[in-house]
């Protein structure tokens, strides 16, 4: 069958083609009546708009182009949610692309959908890109007046909206809580220190011991480059040749192999060891015992920075905004 198209409409009813439009959008111009017959017979003939035509009538397609660095962590999975929400509720609809933390993935996915088919994008940095301090795809974007919004990992010196956690603070809190629970040694197991929010949660931790007047004790603190759960065990066991009461991990693997390991070597948590971890995915849920997290809040994250950039899109907003997302602490059976 041919598609049907709003002139034959049109000419169905013999109306202008601007009358079935306006009909279709609940236009108070149009008659309820009328409008309401318009609809049903687009509705019988199976109409749908050709929104490639109202994207060149409007210069606007309503859609946001998402950019996450992987596919299987649960943080970004939440963010994802966050977005989605909330541009549905305003009417836009997204695509969703991973860069599998590959800086020319990125700036593949950025030519490719800034060529009309998104009005703007929501994005998390690729770990690639952030080493090698390659940016040019990002200002490429913002001369052409593509709005970007990113979030988690982000680029300070791209003048874009952001949605941040304070890493730094979240990880000043965690010591802090872990030595008024009486926590006398604790140790650091980092990964993914290659990107600025490693960097800013070890940084977190050293503040955090210098204001409790805890030592620093370099044989008890691990920083690796690794972001595979296989190769956290390997990397973490070390640590368990020294003596320490609390652990603050980077990220909910580097914490699960940790507690595997002191399992096996008959240290009770947390009676012995107290264990806090950066996120609260799935994993924390189902780890025995269950993993104490510091939760990012990555549905909030999504949901603002998603407002963000509708807002900027429709011009609610013109200045530059730097949102962040407080962390606070889900006590499970991990810690005391």
């Amino acid at each position: 069958m041919k598609k049907i198209t709003l002139k034959d409409i049109a000419n169905h009813f013999s109306v202008s083609i601007s009358t079935v439009s306006k009909a279709l959008n609940d236009s108070p111009e149009i008659s309820k009546s009328t409008s309401e017959e318009i609809k049903a017979y687009a509705k019988e003939k199976n109409y749908t708009p050709n929104f490639n035509a109202l994207s060149l009538k409007n210069q606007r397609t309503k859609t946001i182009g998402i950019i996450i660095p992987n596919m299987l962590n649960y943080y970004f999975a939440q963010v994802l949610k966050g977005i989605e929400k909330t541009a549905t509720k305003k009417g836009y609809k997204i695509i969703t692309c991973i860069s599998n933390d590959s800086l020319n993935k990125e700036i593949e996915t950025i030519e490719m959908l800034s060529t009309g088919v998104v009005d703007g994008f929501i994005l998390s940095v690729a770990e690639e890109t952030e080493t090698e301090a390659s940016f040019d795809h990002f200002k490429s974007c913002i001369a052409k007046e593509i709005p970007l919004v990113m979030f988690d990992r982000v680029v300070e010196d791209i003048d874009c909206d952001k949605v941040i956690t304070n890493d730094f603070m979240a990880s000043v809190n965690a010591v802090n809580y872990l030595k008024n629970k009486g926590c006398k040694k604790i140790a650091f197991a980092g990964a993914n220190m290659d990107l600025s929010i490693g960097k800013l949660r070890y940084e977190g931790f050293l503040a955090g011991l210098k204001n409790n007047n805890l030592e620093k004790d370099d044989d008890i603190i691990i920083t690796t480059h690794e972001i595979y759960y296989k190769k956290h065990e390997a990397v973490v066991k070390p640590l368990f040749d020294h003596t320490f009461d609390a652990l603050i991990a980077s990220d909910e693997s580097v914490a699960i192999a940790a507690m595997k390991i002191a399992n096996e070597k008959g240290i009770k948590i947390p009676s012995e060891l107290s264990v806090l971890a950066f996120s609260n995915g799935i994993l924390a849920r189902h780890s025995n015992p269950r993993l104490s997290t510091i939760s990012q809040h990555g549905e909030i994250i999504g949901e603002r920075a998603a407002t963000l950039l509708i807002n900027k899109l429709e011009k609610k907003i013109t200045n530059t905004t730097v949102e962040t997302i407080e962390t606070d602490i889900v006590l499970r059976d991990s810690s005391k």
